[in-house]
Protein backbone atom coordinates (compact mmCIF):
# COMPACT_ATOMS: atom_id res chain seq x y z
CA UNK A 1 0.00 0.00 0.00
CA UNK A 2 1.50 3.27 -1.16
CA UNK A 3 0.71 6.34 0.87
CA UNK A 4 0.34 9.50 -1.19
CA UNK A 5 0.40 13.13 -0.09
CA UNK A 6 -1.17 15.72 -2.36
CA UNK A 7 -2.15 19.38 -2.16
CA UNK A 8 -4.90 21.54 -3.59
CA UNK A 9 -6.32 25.03 -3.29
CA UNK A 10 -9.98 26.08 -3.20
CA UNK A 11 -11.77 29.42 -2.97
CA UNK A 12 -10.97 31.34 0.25
CA UNK A 13 -14.63 31.68 1.27
CA UNK A 14 -15.19 27.94 0.87
CA UNK A 15 -11.96 27.20 2.73
CA UNK A 16 -13.14 29.31 5.68
CA UNK A 17 -16.29 27.17 5.93
CA UNK A 18 -14.15 24.03 6.15
CA UNK A 19 -11.83 25.56 8.75
CA UNK A 20 -14.70 26.74 10.98
CA UNK A 21 -16.52 23.40 11.20
CA UNK A 22 -14.38 20.45 12.33
CA UNK A 23 -17.30 18.10 11.62
CA UNK A 24 -16.82 18.75 7.90
CA UNK A 25 -13.16 17.72 8.13
CA UNK A 26 -14.13 14.58 10.05
CA UNK A 27 -16.76 13.66 7.45
CA UNK A 28 -14.32 14.09 4.58
CA UNK A 29 -11.70 11.96 6.33
CA UNK A 30 -14.27 9.30 7.24
CA UNK A 31 -15.87 8.94 3.81
CA UNK A 32 -12.65 9.18 1.78
CA UNK A 33 -10.40 7.25 4.18
CA UNK A 34 -7.82 10.05 4.12
CA UNK A 35 -6.14 12.50 6.47
CA UNK A 36 -6.93 16.12 5.60
CA UNK A 37 -5.33 19.35 6.85
CA UNK A 38 -6.56 22.86 6.10
CA UNK A 39 -3.93 25.61 6.06
CA UNK A 40 -3.40 28.07 3.20
CA UNK A 41 -3.93 25.07 0.97
CA UNK A 42 -5.41 21.63 1.59
CA UNK A 43 -3.14 18.67 2.29
CA UNK A 44 -4.61 15.23 1.62
CA UNK A 45 -2.85 12.05 2.65
CA UNK A 46 -3.84 8.44 2.01
CA UNK A 47 -3.97 5.71 -0.60
CA UNK A 48 -3.77 7.12 -4.14
CA UNK A 49 -7.40 6.37 -5.11
CA UNK A 50 -8.67 7.71 -1.78
CA UNK A 51 -6.68 10.93 -2.27
CA UNK A 52 -8.11 11.23 -5.80
CA UNK A 53 -11.66 10.86 -4.46
CA UNK A 54 -11.06 13.34 -1.64
CA UNK A 55 -9.73 15.88 -4.17
CA UNK A 56 -12.89 15.44 -6.29
CA UNK A 57 -15.13 15.95 -3.27
CA UNK A 58 -13.18 19.03 -2.19
CA UNK A 59 -13.14 20.42 -5.74
CA UNK A 60 -16.95 20.16 -5.90
CA UNK A 61 -17.26 21.78 -2.47
CA UNK A 62 -14.89 24.52 -3.59
CA UNK A 63 -17.09 25.20 -6.63
CA UNK A 64 -20.10 25.88 -4.38
CA UNK A 65 -21.81 22.53 -3.81
CA UNK A 66 -22.75 21.37 -0.33
CA UNK A 67 -20.50 18.74 1.18
CA UNK A 68 -23.37 16.22 1.13
CA UNK A 69 -23.87 16.78 -2.60
CA UNK A 70 -20.10 16.60 -3.16
CA UNK A 71 -20.02 13.14 -1.56
CA UNK A 72 -22.02 11.80 -4.54
CA UNK A 73 -18.69 11.88 -6.40
CA UNK A 74 -17.58 8.90 -4.31
CA UNK A 75 -19.93 6.79 -6.44
CA UNK A 76 -18.68 5.80 -9.90
CA UNK A 77 -21.87 6.87 -11.68
CA UNK A 78 -21.47 10.55 -10.69
CA UNK A 79 -19.14 13.16 -12.14
CA UNK A 80 -18.32 16.85 -11.91
CA UNK A 81 -18.12 19.11 -14.98
CA UNK A 82 -16.73 22.62 -14.59
CA UNK A 83 -17.35 25.18 -17.33
CA UNK A 84 -15.00 28.17 -17.18
CA UNK A 85 -17.26 31.04 -18.24
CA UNK A 86 -14.30 33.39 -18.65
CA UNK A 87 -13.44 31.44 -21.82
CA UNK A 88 -16.66 32.78 -23.35
CA UNK A 89 -16.58 36.31 -21.94
CA UNK A 90 -14.20 39.07 -23.01
CA UNK A 91 -15.29 41.47 -20.26
CA UNK A 92 -16.60 41.48 -16.71
CA UNK A 93 -20.01 42.65 -17.95
CA UNK A 94 -20.23 39.74 -20.40
CA UNK A 95 -19.34 37.32 -17.60
CA UNK A 96 -22.15 38.76 -15.47
CA UNK A 97 -24.54 38.43 -18.42
CA UNK A 98 -23.62 34.77 -18.98
CA UNK A 99 -24.10 33.95 -15.31
CA UNK A 100 -27.46 35.74 -15.33
CA UNK A 101 -28.59 33.80 -18.43
CA UNK A 102 -27.72 30.49 -16.75
CA UNK A 103 -29.38 31.39 -13.45
CA UNK A 104 -32.43 33.07 -15.01
CA UNK A 105 -34.98 35.31 -13.33
CA UNK A 106 -35.23 34.26 -9.67
CA UNK A 107 -33.26 31.09 -10.51
CA UNK A 108 -35.87 29.75 -12.93
CA UNK A 109 -33.49 28.65 -15.70
CA UNK A 110 -31.02 26.95 -13.37
CA UNK A 111 -33.89 25.13 -11.65
CA UNK A 112 -35.41 24.10 -14.99
CA UNK A 113 -32.12 22.59 -16.16
CA UNK A 114 -31.65 20.82 -12.82
CA UNK A 115 -35.20 19.42 -12.84
CA UNK A 116 -35.16 18.19 -16.42
CA UNK A 117 -31.64 16.75 -16.41
CA UNK A 118 -31.41 15.40 -12.85
CA UNK A 119 -28.26 17.32 -11.91
CA UNK A 120 -27.19 19.96 -9.42
CA UNK A 121 -25.75 23.21 -10.78
CA UNK A 122 -23.56 25.76 -9.02
CA UNK A 123 -22.79 29.15 -10.58
CA UNK A 124 -19.82 30.33 -8.54
CA UNK A 125 -17.08 32.81 -9.35
CA UNK A 126 -16.16 32.53 -13.03
CA UNK A 127 -17.50 29.00 -13.39
CA UNK A 128 -20.65 26.99 -13.74
CA UNK A 129 -20.33 23.50 -12.33
CA UNK A 130 -22.57 20.50 -12.91
CA UNK A 131 -22.78 17.52 -10.57
CA UNK A 132 -24.73 14.41 -11.45
CA UNK A 133 -24.79 11.12 -13.33
CA UNK A 134 -22.63 11.07 -16.47
CA UNK A 135 -25.43 11.12 -19.09
CA UNK A 136 -27.38 13.74 -17.20
CA UNK A 137 -24.32 15.98 -16.83
CA UNK A 138 -23.80 15.84 -20.60
CA UNK A 139 -27.41 16.96 -21.21
CA UNK A 140 -27.10 19.77 -18.68
CA UNK A 141 -23.80 20.88 -20.20
CA UNK A 142 -25.43 20.94 -23.64
CA UNK A 143 -28.25 23.12 -22.24
CA UNK A 144 -25.81 25.53 -20.58
CA UNK A 145 -23.67 25.75 -23.71
CA UNK A 146 -26.80 26.61 -25.72
CA UNK A 147 -27.47 29.50 -23.32
CA UNK A 148 -23.86 30.67 -23.61
CA UNK A 149 -24.25 30.60 -27.41
CA UNK A 150 -27.33 32.82 -27.13
CA UNK A 151 -30.23 30.36 -27.37
CA UNK A 152 -33.54 31.85 -26.26
CA UNK A 153 -34.70 30.60 -22.88
CA UNK A 154 -38.11 29.62 -24.27
CA UNK A 155 -36.45 27.42 -26.92
CA UNK A 156 -34.24 25.78 -24.28
CA UNK A 157 -37.23 25.09 -22.01
CA UNK A 158 -39.04 23.33 -24.87
CA UNK A 159 -35.95 21.21 -25.60
CA UNK A 160 -35.65 20.28 -21.91
CA UNK A 161 -39.33 19.35 -21.73
CA UNK A 162 -38.84 16.98 -24.68
CA UNK A 163 -36.01 15.31 -22.77
CA UNK A 164 -38.37 14.53 -19.88
CA UNK A 165 -37.90 15.08 -16.17
CA UNK A 166 -35.15 13.30 -14.30
CA UNK A 167 -35.27 12.78 -10.57
CA UNK A 168 -31.93 11.24 -9.73
CA UNK A 169 -31.48 12.84 -6.33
Amino acid sequence: MINLKDFMVINKKRMEILKKDSNLKNEIEKFTNTKVEFNDDITIEGESFDVYQAKNVLKAFGRGFSLNDSFYLLEDVYCLEIIDLSEFANSKNRLITLKARIIGTEGKTKKYIEDYTGVKISVFGKTTSILGKWDNVNKAKYAIMKLIEGCMHKTLYKWLEKQGRKDDW
